[in-house]
């Protein structure tokens, strides 16, 4: 493989982009929605925007053309936020071809239908008669630490072991170690929810709680992610490697992750408008991804509280002190399993 396309020019895809490009096999196209991030790269080969300080590979070309990102790609690595995977799929559209892989490194939920991204990126090909070869990226990473070369692992799910395979080669270098998996659902589930337990964790730390209350809260933060992905379809042994209580804990405990902060703010008596304002178009998925986990929730008969404390917070105004009573004092139940209620 040697032209991939990296769609998004986040602080994600930029990390990503300079991976492929260091290997020096690859050619790389990364689309950027900001002129500002393409005419940073092609100056400064640094995307000032969402990773300065960061240099990227001679190799990878900036562009905020879809239609010259993806051809000729034999690759495509879609990195945008999860409100605009559809929107942007369906822009590619008339540019992409069944020949093509397809490898989705957003971590969200469309709130609208309950999809998950490589649901949606077939949903979307499939109108035009394509049946994609996918597969979904996603694990324990910090885009600065990757993008630094920090060793990282990762995961690489999809039912197509070929597909996983050719993914896991040409992601792969001394630094960012891929690994397969079948569980596409459980991979993106997981990826995609420990965003929401993230935001309460920061929460914990914001209200200057200690490492008791944060260690229950990832615990049963795990467990009820566990519920959902296993009633979803996914594997419950997906939960207990790196896109499940990797990520989780990555994200929960480390200071680079915007979740936290988001959290962190919110527990300190800051108001979630002041804060996403801030934050300088970078994206907090967590925050959309509550309405939807809350939707899927029901929508699959599964009782998840900590994600249900969390939306009143984040859209009904309710105090972070309030919340946690409420779940400290709910009926007790026995521990016997990670999935049990």
């Amino acid at each position: 493989m040697a032209n991939i396309a990296v769609i998004g020019a986040g602080a994600w895809g930029t990390a990503l982009a300079i991976v492929l490009g260091r290997k020096g096999t690859h050619n790389v196209r990364l689309w950027a929605y900001e002129q500002e991030v393409c005419a940073s790269i092609s100056l400064r080969r640094v995307n000032e925007l969402f990773l300065p300080g960061m240099e990227i590979p001679s190799n990878v070309d900036s562009t905020n053309s879809v239609a010259e990102a993806v051809k000729g790609a034999e690759i495509v690595l879609s990195v945008m936020p999860s409100h605009h995977a559809r929107a942007i799929y369906t822009q590619m559209l008339p540019h992409l071809h069944q020949e093509m892989l397809f490898v989705s490194a957003t971590k969200g939920i469309e709130n609208e239908t309950l999809l998950r991204m490589t649901q949606v990126i077939r949903e979307v090909l499939g109108s035009a008669g394509i049946t994609p070869r996918l597969a979904a990226l996603s694990g324990p990473t910090f885009a600065k630490e990757v993008a630094k070369g920090d060793p990282t692992a990762i995961t690489v799910a999809s039912t197509d072991r070929e597909l996983a395979a050719i993914v896991q080669h040409e992601f792969s270098d001394p630094n960012f170690r891929v690994y397969r998996n079948e569980d596409v659902t459980g991979v993106e589930l997981g990826g995609s929810l420990k965003n929401v337990i993230a935001i309460a964790s920061g929460i914990v730390d914001g209200l200057g709680l200690g490492y008791n209350t944060a260690a229950a809260l990832i615990t049963r933060g795990l467990a009820e992610i566990a519920r959902l992905t296993v009633a979803c379809g996914g594997r419950l042994e997906t939960m207990a490697g790196l896109a499940g209580l990797g990520d989780l804990v990555l994200t929960c405990t480390g200071g680079l992750s915007r979740n936290r902060t988001v959290g962190v703010e919110l527990g300190k008596g800051r108001k979630l408008p002041d804060i996403i304002a801030g934050m300088r178009g970078m994206v907090a998925e967590g925050v959309l991804t509550t309405n939807a986990a809350v939707g899927l929730a029901k929508k699959m008969g599964v009782e998840m509280p900590i994600t249900a404390q969390m939306y009143e917070i984040l859209h009904d105004g309710k105090k972070p002190h309030d919340a946690i009573r409420e779940l400290m004092t709910r009926p007790s139940t026995s521990e016997v399993s990670l999935i049990a209620q």
